[in-house]
C-alpha cells in the first residue's frame, strides 16, 4: 500500500463514536427503552397526537440528532444518548404502526424485523469484516451501527408485545422473562459465547425489558401496575438518563481510549489495528 493510500486510510478514521460497554451503558440503555415505550404512548394516546403524527414528529427530530452525531468526530455522551432515546421512540412507533395502524400480526412483524436484522448484519460484515462496536471509527460503520440499533428496537418491540400476547401476563410478571433471558446471555458469555453475539442478543432483549418496566410503572394499580402514568414514568426515566449522562460527561468513564492496551480494555481494538484493517481492505 502506498504512503498516500495509508494517509487516506488514516484520514477516514475517527475516534470511536460509541461508548465502552460498562454497567453505565446497560443502565442508560434500559432507561432509554422505557422512555421509548412510555413517552411514545404519552404523546400518541394521552395527548391524542395520533400514531402517524407522532411517528413523523419523532422521525424528524431523530434525523436532526443523527446529523449532529455523524458530524461529530468523537463520542459525545449527550449527543449519542439523545440519538438512542429518539431511536427507541421511533423504533417502537414503527412496530406500533404495523400492528395498530395496518393490522399486521406481531408474529409477522417479528419475522420481518428478524430477517431485516440478519440482512443488515450480513451486509455490514461483508463490507467491514467486523460487527464489533469497538471498531466504529468510520462513517460507513457508524451508519451500519445506527441502522442495526433502529432495527433491534423495532424487533424488540415486536418480540416483547408478541410474548405478552401469547402469555397474557400482567405488567409485573412480564418483566421476569426478558430479565431471565438477559441473565442467560450473560452466563453464556461467561462460558465462552462470542462477545459480539452476546452484546447484540442482550441489546435486543433490553428493549422488551425496559418496555415492560415502563408498563409496570405506568399501568393503573387495577391492572397490576404502580399507577405512575406515562407522563411521570417518562419524566422519571428521562431525569435518570440526564443524571447518568452528565456524570459520564464529567468523568469520561465510558470512553474507549485509543491508547488503552488490550489488558486495560478487554476486546477493544486500538486505533493502529483499525488503520491496518483499512489498509488490508484497500490492498
Amino acid at each position: 500500500m502506498t504512503p498516500d493510500a495509508t494517509s487516506s486510510a488514516r484520514a477516514r478514521l475517527m475516534l470511536n463514536k460509541v461508548p465502552e460497554v460498562t454497567v453505565y451503558f446497560w443502565i442508560i440503555k434500559i432507561l432509554c427503552t422505557t422512555v421509548g415505550e412510555s413517552f411514545a404512548d404519552y404523546i400518541n394516546e394521552t395527548l391524542g397526537f395520533g400514531l402517524t403524527n407522532t411517528t413523523v414528529l419523532f422521525s424528524a427530530v431523530l434525523a436532526v440528532a443523527l446529523v449532529a452525531q455523524f458530524r461529530s468526530s468523537r463520542y459525545v455522551p449527550a449527543t449519542y444518548w439523545l440519538v438512542v432515546v429518539l431511536i427507541s421512540v421511533v423504533g417502537t412507533l414503527l412496530t406500533d404502526n404495523l400492528t395498530d395502524g395496518i393490522g399486521v400480526p406481531l408474529w409477522i412483524s417479528t419475522t420481518v424485523f428478524s430477517v431485516l436484522l440478519a440482512t443488515v448484519f450480513s451486509v455490514w460484515y461483508a463490507r467491514e469484516r467486523t460487527l464489533s462496536i469497538h471498531s466504529i471509527v468510520t462513517t460507513p460503520r457508524e451508519a451500519f451501527y445506527w441502522l442495526t440499533v433502529l432495527v433491534t428496537f423495532s424487533l424488540g418491540t415486536a418480540v416483547g408485545d408478541w410474548t405478552l400476547e401469547l402469555t397474557g401476563w400482567g405488567p409485573g410478571p412480564s418483566v421476569l422473562l426478558p430479565l431471565a433471558l438477559i441473565a442467560s446471555v450473560a452466563v453464556a458469555w461467561r462460558l465462552g459465547m462470542g462477545s459480539v453475539l452476546s452484546f447484540w442478543l442482550a441489546y435486543i432483549l433490553t428493549r422488551p425489558l425496559g418496555a415492560n418496566i415502563g408498563d409496570f410503572l405506568s399501568a393503573d394499580r387495577s391492572e397490576g401496575g404502580l399507577g405512575l402514568g406515562t407522563l411521570w414514568t417518562s419524566v422519571l426515566f428521562l431525569g435518570a438518563i440526564v443524571a447518568v449522562v452528565v456524570f459520564l460527561s464529567l468523568t469520561h468513564r465510558d470512553e474507549i481510549r485509543p491508547t488503552a492496551s488490550r489488558g486495560e480494555r478487554r476486546g477493544a481494538p486500538e486505533v493502529e489495528p483499525a488503520v491496518r484493517e483499512l489498509e488490508a481492505d484497500e490492498v
